[in-house]
């Protein structure tokens, strides 16, 4: 056991480098990170994605700023596969020759693998934290330590879900192949981890039913209170709804597009005067497809959403693909917004009906809701309430990162890891 005056050490391998995070997985990589740090010294070896940094330059300036953060930061390594169509097309005939998932190929870089060596020979890690199922392959070059696996959602079942949204017949298919595969590799690996970290009980229970023996514990999505704060009740723009996420995401794509056809006609029928926001990249067809809609602007990336928030009468979340837990909820949550979601959209999370938030799944009663709560400034301020109550007793950062920290401890701790043999066996069959 390691003198209470000597830092434990723990070594992040993640799927993106989180910096800035402003996306639902980039917000909790980077704010799990922070907490990790206040109790470890935390060596990160990450890639960088180019929908988070586009180029050479953001790529070094996020990871300087994740350097002032972290006790060390290894260069970050771009994905090939999303700068060159030819490098995706060869992974994609890899991954259907191999039988292996696409992101056995996707995340292969010798690159990582030459950064990831380094890291381990300098930092000695005393336990190892994978961020995402994704990146697999590295299993059998690392030490044997205690590992935890952390799944944003079950990535199997997400896949499927979105096949089973997909118009294409094609793309159907082959999403819910390579959902197969995704899950033989759930079934295997994560039997073997230390701990499974999930965010919420609901995915918890997915993944014990995949991997018999599976150790789970719920490390929910957090939310920084202090710097999300309910504003002014002046500062709201009358029938002001507002949807928050970048549409380059499958999931809130098809919650726009489903949201616009089906439930907005039946709001502004109501309430001619309602506008609805989006807050998030959108591509230049998405821009032009939603705005045709009377009423609707989409904003873009903006470095603050806060003053869009502040000025939100509704936020809504018609997700109907995904798993894991909206961080869109908890931000709006933390200042105190009331918000109408569908049932899968607010999956996981402290959610009482007609006290936190309103559920419908039917669009018809979406609508219906969402015009209640534009009419009834008594009701959004009571759920809006309640829900910053909610934000703060449980999905605090402070709160969230004590309770990770305290499970790492206990491993690191207890030493021995979980059959590391029959784990790194099971990552190369």
């Amino acid at each position: 056991m390691r003198s209470p005056s000597t830092r434990s050490r723990v070594l992040f391998l993640s799927q993106c480098l989180p910096f800035p995070p402003h996306s639902g997985v980039t917000k909790r990589t980077y704010h799990v990170l922070q907490e990790l740090q206040r109790a470890f010294d935390v060596t990160l070896v990450a890639f960088s994605r180019r929908d988070h940094q586009p180029d050479a330059t953001s790529r070094a300036r996020a990871a300087a700023v994740l350097r002032r953060e972290l006790s060390d930061v290894m260069n970050p390594v771009p994905i090939d596969s999303e700068y060159s169509p030819a490098r995706k097309l060869r992974n994609h005939a890899l991954s259907v020759l191999a039988r292996e998932p696409y992101v056995f190929y996707e995340y292969g870089d010798v690159r990582f693998g030459q950064e990831l060596q380094q890291a381990i020979g300098s930092a000695r890690p005393d336990m190892i934290h994978l961020d995402s199922l994704d990146l697999y392959r590295w299993l059998p070059t690392l030490p044997v330590l205690p590992t935890a696996c952390t799944h944003h959602s079950v990535e199997s079942e997400l896949l499927r879900l979105r096949a089973d949204h997909s118009p294409n017949r094609v793309a159907r298919n082959y999403m819910k192949h390579q959902a197969d595969l995704l899950e033989k590799i759930e079934r295997r690996l994560c039997g073997q981890f230390d701990l499974n970290v999930m965010t919420s009980e609901v995915d918890a229970e997915r993944l014990r039913a995949l991997a018999r023996g599976a150790r789970t514990t719920v490390i929910p999505n957090g939310v920084d209170v202090d710097f999300f704060q309910p504003g002014s009740s002046e500062a709201v723009v009358p029938g002001r709804v507002t949807f928050l996420g970048p549409t380059y995401m499958f999931p809130n794509r098809d919650a726009v597009d489903f949201f616009l056809a089906y439930a907005w006609p039946l709001i502004r029928r109501s309430c001619p005067e309602g506008t609805f926001h989006l807050i998030g990249k959108n591509s230049v067809d998405e821009k032009a497809r939603f705005e045709s809609h009377p009423g609707v602007t989409c904003n873009g990336y903006v470095p603050d959403i806060r003053p869009h928030l502040a000025q939100t009468a509704v936020s809504i979340v018609p997700i109907r693909v995904g798993g894991g837990t909206r961080l869109k909820i908890l931000d709006a949550w933390s200042m105190g917004k009331a918000i109408v979601s569908t049932s899968v959209g607010c999956e996981g999370l402290e959610t009482v009906d007609g006290h936190n938030i309103l559920i419908r799944d039917d669009p018809a009663e979406f609508a219906a809701a969402v015009v209640q709560l534009l009419r009834d400034r008594g009701l959004r301020d009571r759920l809006g309430k309640e829900a910053r109550r909610t934000a703060e007793e449980h999905y605090a950062w402070r709160v969230v990162g004590r309770k990770l920290v305290g499970f790492y401890e206990h491993l690191i701790d207890a030493g021995a890891p979980n059959a590391p043999e029959d784990r790194a066996a099971s990552s190369r069959n």
